[in-house]
């Protein structure tokens, strides 16, 4: 179907981005798998061609373009290699939005040419053993000490954290026991600080190119010149980005469902059962139709929120509408993808292997899909 969503600016981008996944990115994936981690002269590379810097402001060494467009085309290009950019993602959609729009000017001089160039890299650490989606429970603590806080604690599920130079750490410096919510800082800890440790690299299922770890705080000191934002802040702070943070995960999943029908459509027209092509099956041609027709309709959802989104529009209802029915439309086709591959789509030398397994985590991360399900729920008056 048309979209109307890019320019020919987005376009010219586009193809930069496709190049450079094609070139670089495509043919050395499966030993970056087996790795657990992406080089990190891929990001240098990616900082030199403009694609990590292009939200941060000219005078720090980027293009100053405020347009989420340009994430989406990272995103759906890599998809359409058959990969994913996860780490890079995290970066430039989750985490360089609170630099973007709570690092002070010391903090922009410190840290933007780095973040542009792709030298210095991110992580941002929530999530804590046993809090999950309840961010208003983290125990990690930072206690002011003069111009420090010194900070203790403990993190899981980090993405990116493995090579971060910088790691946005959430934090509870201030106890209401009546808010929650209330008490929660951002504090940039950096690489080689004092008691800030790296635990055991977590073996997941899917997205193994995407680094994930666990992170520990020991007394920590970190000056008051590495908060992000106020004292406090952070609850409302996370609030503001999760809206972006959830329309990414719906742009990769329907992004990566598009190319598993693809896959789907090239590996059934030349694979034969009983003679014929299996494209030729009816339930074949049934199977493929339904899931087309299900994937333009989350991208017509999706393109809808992207205008939203740029245009300041996207509430958190409705993010949580897009990644509620996009991941779920995603974990549809995947799976009925790698049926009609039948016994290789369960070997992981076929792309809808990976896929399949990379696609389960989007209804958990950002967000599980009970919880989309609960925020809708409150949009339509129900308590």
């Amino acid at each position: 179907m048309r979209r109307e969503l890019f320019t020919a600016d987005h376009e010219a981008f586009r193809q930069l981005v496709r190049d450079f996944v094609e070139k670089r990115i495509v043919p050395d994936y499966s030993a970056w798998e087996k790795d657990g981690r992406m080089p990190r002269e891929i990001f240098t590379e990616m900082g030199e061609l403009g694609l990590l810097g292009f939200a941060v402001p000219e005078e720090h060494g980027g293009a100053g373009i405020r347009d989420y467009r340009y994430n989406v085309i990272l995103q759906e290009e890599a998809a359409r290699g058959l990969v994913t950019l996860g780490t890079v993602r995290t970066q430039l959609d989750v985490i360089l939005p609170y630099f973007l729009e709570y690092a002070d000017a010391a903090q922009q001089r410190r840290w933007f040419p780095g973040l542009a160039s792709g030298r210095l890299l991110t992580a941002i650490a929530m999530t804590e053993p046993g809090t999950g989606s309840d961010l208003a429970g983290m125990r990690t603590s930072a206690v002011r000490d003069g111009d420090d806080y010194v900070l203790n604690g403990a993190k899981t599920f980090i993405t990116g954290g493995l090579l971060a130079d910088l790691v946005i750490v959430v934090a509870r410096t201030s106890t209401d026991p009546d808010n929650r919510r209330a008490g929660l800082t951002l504090l940039v800890v950096e690489d080689g600080m004092p008691g800030f440790t790296r635990g055991r690299m977590l073996e997941k299922m899917g997205c193994k190119v995407q680094d994930t770890m666990e992170l520990s705080f020991h007394d920590v000191r970190i000056p008051v010149a590495n908060r992000l934002g106020a004292e406090g802040a952070a609850f409302g702070y996370l609030g503001h980005n999760l809206p972006q943070e959830r329309l990414t995960v719906a742009v990769g999943s329907v992004a990566q469902a598009r190319a598993a029908i693809t896959a789907t459509v090239d590996y059934t027209k030349q694979r034969k059962a009983f003679g014929t092509p299996v494209a030729s099956f009816q339930n074949t041609k049934f199977e493929l139709a339904a899931m087309s027709a299900e994937v333009e309709a989350a991208q017509t959802m999706i393109d809808r929120a992207v205008l939203d989104l740029v245009e300041g529009a996207l509430s958190g209802a409705d993010a949580a509408r897009v990644k509620l029915f996009c991941t779920e439309v995603q974990a549809r086709v995947v799976d009925r993808c790698l049926q009609l591959f039948g016994g290789y789509g369960y070997m992981m030398e076929y792309p809808i292997a990976r896929l399949y397994t990379d696609a389960r985590v989007a209804r958990i991360y950002a967000g599980t899909s009970e919880v989309m399900k609960m925020i809708v729920a409150r949009d339509l008056g129900l308590s």
